[in-house]
């Protein structure tokens, strides 16, 4: 087999790189030619443990190469992925398509009538949009031999190889059966470990895609308010989420209290689903209230930090452990530093910050901050600490030697990474998410009524 990739970002390197583990002839193209020249050094564009170990084999073994447009692959491909950009369209956050059918474009003119070809969108996409690639295909090159396909990826940052070479489901949405033949023995590798293979039309996958996306936003905003309640009540999130997520009906995955969500998938993907909703006239109203809380929740965090410093940060120092918008990623996008910080910033709030893998990204988008070489530094005269992103290595921090750089010991946990338990015999005033305590400050113990 012999497919293209357009695109080499997140999507489509780790995509390119799974199909060529399988065996499959990959050819990722992307215009940008400093990236390309990067990635045939062995430099890869984003941090996805593993993927330069992947990309590297492959290559090295003549399945995998790169290119800089359509013209420099050999003609007559299996298939062409479309594995662009989607992002938020300005004014209304439906997704803009322009990459999706430029690609559409590019590809009508490199289609052949002496071979079939199967054109799928890997990109996430409203409903409609593979029909409408087809149909500018046809328009560009009639006689063009391709049918269009839908199959969308769930892949999670940090983890992207794992939930490619061993998804809990495969979909893919097309009309042509040559299509299904060409899908089902690409994705063969699979059944040697029973994946189940959702198979249907173009339509359900791609709102397959939304759907599951919105349904997790909904899941992380739910146990969000949860949490909220529990401090009110004197309740432990951690517990409440253990306790309903143990019902298989409901499961235990994205049930972790914290800040509100970010990244490149569950913001714009939200927001495309209720504008797709809203133009078929079934608004989806649980979606938009999702959308709207995790906003809020987010603007609020910096609150609990200056709370947790005496109510005022003017002039002092707070540090912050982790500013991606997870672990084991440099993403950026939609990340709760973005609010988190500029906000201690107007407050006055000298920022101390490091990530282990983020800091040059997070450096452009967040101007004033002194980055440190590794979590001591950060702490280093800071009169508070909060942890953004949930890191491994600031899971086992030194909290003797943290109290000695701090001025003052106070941490701010937004991802709950450590026990109150263990956390009382540091010495530290330590605030959590969705854990009651009793000294006045975020998560303060509540009686259920609501007073004092």
């Amino acid at each position: 087999m012999r497919i293209v990739m357009l695109g080499a970002g997140y999507v489509g390197l780790v995509s390119g790189a799974c199909f060529a583990e399988f065996g499959v002839d990959v050819t990722c193209v992307d215009p940008d030619e400093r990236k390309l020249s990067r990635l045939r050094d062995g430099v890869m564009p984003i941090y996805e443990p593993g993927l330069d170990d992947l990309v590297a084999r492959n290559v090295a073994a003549g399945r995998l190469s790169f290119a800089s447009g359509l013209p420099e692959c050999e003609a007559g491909p299996d298939a062409v992925f479309i594995a662009v950009g989607t992002p938020s369209r300005r004014g209304d956050g439906h997704a803009d398509l322009t990459h999706v059918y430029q690609a559409a474009r590019d590809t009508a003119a490199y289609l052949t009538p002496d071979h079939f070809t199967v054109v799928v969108t890997k990109s996430t996409v409203p409903v409609g949009t593979a029909r409408e690639v087809g149909r500018i295909i046809r328009e560009a090159n009639p006689s063009a031999r391709f049918a269009t396909a839908s199959n969308p990826e769930f892949l999670r940052e940090g983890s992207a190889i794992g939930d490619f070479m061993r998804p809990d489901r495969v979909v893919f949405g097309t009309d042509s059966e040559e299509a299904v033949s060409f899908l089902r023995a690409l994705y063969r590798p699979l059944y040697l470990l029973d994946t189940p293979i959702v198979q249907t039309t173009l339509e359900t996958a791609e709102l397959t895609k939304y759907a599951s996306n919105a349904f997790l936003a909904t899941k992380v905003t739910f146990i969000n308010e949860m949490a909220d309640l529990c401090e009110r009540v004197g309740a432990n999130v951690q517990d409440v989420a253990r306790g309903i997520g143990l019902d298989g009906r409901i499961g235990r995955k994205f049930l972790h209290a914290g800040p509100g969500y970010g990244g490149s998938c569950f913001p714009k993907d939200t927001l495309a689903l209720i504008e797709t909703a809203k133009r078929a006239g079934s608004p989806v109203r649980i979606v938009e209230t999702v959308v709207d809380i995790n906003n809020r929740r987010k603007r609020s965090m910096a609150s609990r930090v200056i709370a947790a410093a005496g109510g005022d940060v003017r002039g002092k120092t707070v540090a912050v452990l982790g500013v991606s918008f997870k672990p084991n990623t440099d993403d950026m996008r939609e990340s709760v530093a973005l609010d988190v910080i500029p906000a201690l910033q107007a407050a006055g709030a000298v920022v101390q910050a490091f990530d282990p893998a983020a800091m040059e990204e997070a450096g452009r988008l967040l101007p004033g901050v002194t980055w440190a070489e590794d979590a001591y530094g950060a702490l280093n005269g800071a009169c508070v600490a909060v942890i953004l992103t949930e890191w491994n290595e600031f899971r086992g921090l030194n909290f003797r030697r943290a109290g000695q750089l701090m001025e003052r010991p106070i941490l701010v946990d937004l991802r709950n990474i450590y026990k109150t338990e263990e956390m009382a015999k540091t010495g530290f005033a330590y605030y959590s998410i969705g854990r009651a305590i009793e000294n006045g400050v975020p998560g303060e113990k509540r009686n259920p009524d609501g007073h004092e």
